[in-house]
């Protein structure tokens, strides 16, 4: 499970960024349930737009 977890993660993380490889994407996309995937992203993206948030506001204080 944590296994599966942490490759979620990564993929989701590169893809995030743009580094996917070909052959991870491939795999990924044979997985089967696309859901896990979906979920890291929005969680990924709510992380993203919460630091910036964060970093703005220490910024201008």
């Amino acid at each position: 499970m944590l296994n599966r977890l942490w490759r979620v993660f990564h993929s989701t993380l590169a893809a995030f960024f743009g580094v996917q490889t070909h052959n991870n994407r491939q795999k990924d996309f044979q997985a089967g349930s696309p859901i896990p995937y979906i979920i890291m992203g929005i969680v990924l993206a709510i992380i993203l737009v919460a630091s910036l948030m964060f970093l703005v506001g220490q910024v201008l204080n």
